[in-house]
Parts: structure tokens; sequence; C-alpha cells
């Protein structure tokens, strides 16, 4: 099995449950590096309330991404109303 070194991002519907779910993450998976978070306005929204959170995650060092990690943050993003996507 091939492992995955792309960077993942987490897609989220507000801060809140970014700072949350990076959080978890970073206890779950600890060799990761502390994700980052980025406010990713949608197009055309002038409102910040109508802004998407991502939380960025580079792949780890050890061998990249296994199955079971991407499960886990695709899990993670499904609890706090989000999703996964890979840049």
């Amino acid at each position: 099995m091939t492992a995955n070194h792309t960077r993942q991002l987490l897609v989220l519907p507000d801060r809140d449950a970014a700072e949350e779910a990076a959080d978890r993450l970073t206890e779950q998976l600890p060799g990761l590096a502390r994700p980052e978070l980025v406010r990713d306005a949608l197009a055309g929204e002038d409102d910040a309330e109508d802004a998407q959170w991502l939380v960025v995650l580079e792949a780890p060092e050890d061998g990249g991404w296994t199955a079971e990690q991407l499960a886990d943050l695709d899990d993670t993003a499904a609890e706090f109303e989000g999703w996964r996507e890979e840049d």
C-alpha cells in the first residue's frame, strides 16, 4: 500500500470548530506538526460570518498518511459538520 504524502485540508464552518478539531487531531495523531488554521472567505461574501475555516495538515514525515489516519480526518471533519480535501 502506498502512503499519501499530500497536504490535507479540513473545511469547517467556523473558527471554534476549526480550533477544536485541530486540538483533537494534535492529541490523536501525536506525530503531526501543529495544524495551521486559515480563514477562507467564500467568493462574493462580504460578511465575515460567512467564512469557512481550513485546518491545514501537512503529511507526517515518517511515511505520509495512512488509510487509517485519513479515515480519522474524515470522521473528525464530519463530526464538526465539515469535510476533508487534498491539497
